[in-house]
């Protein structure tokens, strides 16, 4: 028999090296960006075109490379971060593998310009597929100008697998974001498509993250810092009323690396305890400084994921350094046992002067056993005369039949079965109709949701999304990745009724909403929360995102429980609620009517 183990070719090994280092884009992004901050760039400019599947371009003015260095850049294994394995646990540097250009060379066409500063003329190299195609000396400033051409042009399997343009390219918005965040004193630039997204000078961190999430963010932050024998902490928090559904917005840098770590993350969600809303997230950026010695960075091939020496000590840290920050900056609520400040606005000295104590008068010849006449003194009994009448209940409307279906024990009650008299709410939060074997009540929200939810359901599918004209349209900027993720759902959003359209640099324009969103809502605050909802579901549904989109909507523009309902609107409400397909089951999936039958409330009293 003879031997079946043999050595992958290089263009196949680097083929697969290729899946595990560059999965989209977004991943050779990253990496080049690293690339650049380790050359020691503090000028970087990042140009993508069709979410970065034609071209991926980064400029940069660091130190470049040599002639040898530019040619062996692209083998793999070739890194200029590491000489010795214990090396490996003292990076301070963004790349050490030496794995990335040969994976992005042998899936796309890439071409590199590179010049040192001592040079005179810089060197030019094209590589298709891992083989070099061309090599020669160029005019060129400074640095490094590489490009990425046709990403997984010889992989058609996984370029098919690839999403559409405004999906990739909200990827590559984060990861920029992810590393301009975490060098604020980098000048950077994105341009997509001929456009430019960020333009983002060097400054300090809190101008750093404002300009990356938006002006309305210079008012959320409060910021933390503290230095212990462990780690050093810096950076900021969000404020627990601007808390999202979705995590988006949190940010670890451990030794300015970007990190996912959800041991820290319940540690920073632990110090908000009992006053962050339910189901919600803070908003973080926070950088941990630590000796490399104490951590292993080397566990993951993205290199997101680090194990520490002691992270016990880390998490309590944390926990207590954003406690802290929340207490100073007067966010969470404190208490004074020497004053009660708010006694002491009320009462002041003059006012003590004014105070007269209360004169008290009695009748001392009240007898309570007395059951003659009430003498003069004596209360009056506090219940009137004929109360029985209080507990009867008059029937005002006459009967009619409901032409409609509903639903009793969970079978569907033929319309002959069912009579409406006058509904009533019940703490203006359900609603009480009655039937022929008994009542029922209604969930007023979770009703009015199916209501929507059907309606705007049956409007998408039509394409005739009811709107009302907005009397002062309002211009709404997003962060970069939130642009890029509205501007993939227009289509959909406009199907549902909003009159939106994009002007200009991460800016729309809302022109209309839709007809049926309760009255005085913000059209900004709408597409807010229809956006984080959409968020929020799409990692835990898996439902065609038009569906996400009406269910998101239905429940923002639904009557809310606690609102008061007049009859008129009561009996609409049950109207439409039978007209619906599935007006018993809510958007939850729970219960929408309970019914109560006349032999139930017999057995309930004993009779």
């Amino acid at each position: 028999m003879s031997d079946i183990i043999q050595l992958l070719p290089d263009a196949v090994a680097n083929q697969i090296a290729a899946g595990e280092v560059v999965q989209r884009p977004a991943s050779a992004v990253k990496e080049l960006i690293e690339n650049a901050i380790d050359a020691g760039a503090d000028k970087i400019k990042l140009i993508v075109k069709d979410g970065g599947k034609s071209l991926i371009q980064l400029i940069d003015n660091g130190c470049g490379m040599s002639i040898t260095d530019a040619r062996l850049c692209f083998e793999r294994h070739a890194t200029s971060k590491i000489r010795k394995a214990d090396d490996l646990f003292a990076i301070r540097t963004m790349g050490f593998r030496g794995e990335a250009l040969a994976s992005i060379a042998a899936i796309a066409h890439v071409e590199l310009k590179t010049r040192r500063v001592e040079d005179e003329l810089g060197t030019r190299i094209e590589i298709a597929g891992s083989d070099v195609v061309g090599q020669e000396p160029e005019a060129m400033p400074a640095g490094t100008n590489i490009s990425i051409k046709n990403l997984f042009y010889n992989i058609p399997a996984r370029r098919n697998f690839l999403k559409s343009n405004a999906v990739e390219m909200r990827h590559i918005v984060e990861e920029f974001q992810r590393t301009a965040l975490a060098y604020p004193t980098i000048y950077f630039t994105l341009h997509s498509d001929g456009q430019e997204l960020f333009h983002l000078p060097p400054e300090s961190l809190k101008h750093r993250i404002v300009h990356v999430f938006g002006g309305s963010y210079n008012q959320r932050l409060v910021p933390v810092e503290e230095e212990t024998t462990i780690i050093n902490l810096k950076g900021f928090i969000g404020k627990p009323e601007y808390a999202k559904k979705t995590r988006g917005e949190q940010y670890f840098f451990v030794n300015s690396r970007f990190v996912k770590d959800p041991y820290l993350n319940h540690a920073v969600v632990k110090a908000y305890e009992g006053i962050l809303p339910a189901d919600s997230f803070p908003l973080y950026v926070l950088f941990i400084e630590i000796d490399p010695a104490k951590i292993d960075i080397n566990v993951h091939p993205t290199k997101t994921e680090i194990k520490y020496e002691d992270e016990r000590a880390i998490y309590a840290i944390l926990q207590s350094a954003v406690k802290r920050s929340l207490g100073r900056y007067n966010i969470t609520p404190t208490l004074d046992f020497n004053q009660e400040t708010g006694f002491s606005q009320m009462i002041s000295p003059k006012s003590l002067e004014e105070i007269t104590p209360p004169s008290i008068t009695f009748n001392p010849d009240y007898n309570p056993f007395d059951s003659g006449k009430p003498s003069e003194g004596r209360r009056p009994s506090p219940i009137p005369d004929q109360w029985e009448t209080l507990y009867q209940i008059t029937e005002k409307v006459a009967d009619t039949q409901l032409p409609l279906h509903g639903v009793e024990h969970g079978h569907v009650i033929e319309p002959a079965s069912y009579t409406r008299k006058q509904p009533f709410q019940l703490h203006n939060r359900y609603i009480m109709s009655q039937i022929h074997s008994g009542f029922i009540l209604i969930d007023q929200q979770a009703a009015h949701e199916r209501i929507l939810f059907e309606q705007f359901r049956q409007q998408r599918e039509n394409h005739q999304g009811a709107s009302q004209q907005s009397l002062f349209p309002q211009t709404v900027t997003f962060t970069g990745s939130d642009f890029q993720l509205i501007t993939d759902l227009l289509p959909d959003i406009r199907a549902l009724g909003f009159q939106i359209r994009e002007f200009g640099k991460n800016t729309f324009v809302i022109e209309g909403i839709p007809a049926d969103l309760t009255s005085g809502l913000d059209e900004r605050e709408v597409l807010d929360r229809l956006l984080e909802d959409y968020k929020h579901n799409q990692a835990q549904l898996k439902l065609p995102k038009r569906e996400q989109l009406a269910k998101s909507l239905a429940r923002h523009a639904a009557i809310k429980a606690g609102v008061q309902l007049t009859a008129e609107d009561m009996a609409d409400l049950i109207d439409r609620l039978f007209a619906c397909e599935m007006p018993n089951v809510s958007l939850n999936g729970k219960p929408i009517i309970l019914t109560f039958t006349l032999q139930e409330l017999m057995e309930r009293f004993e009779r």
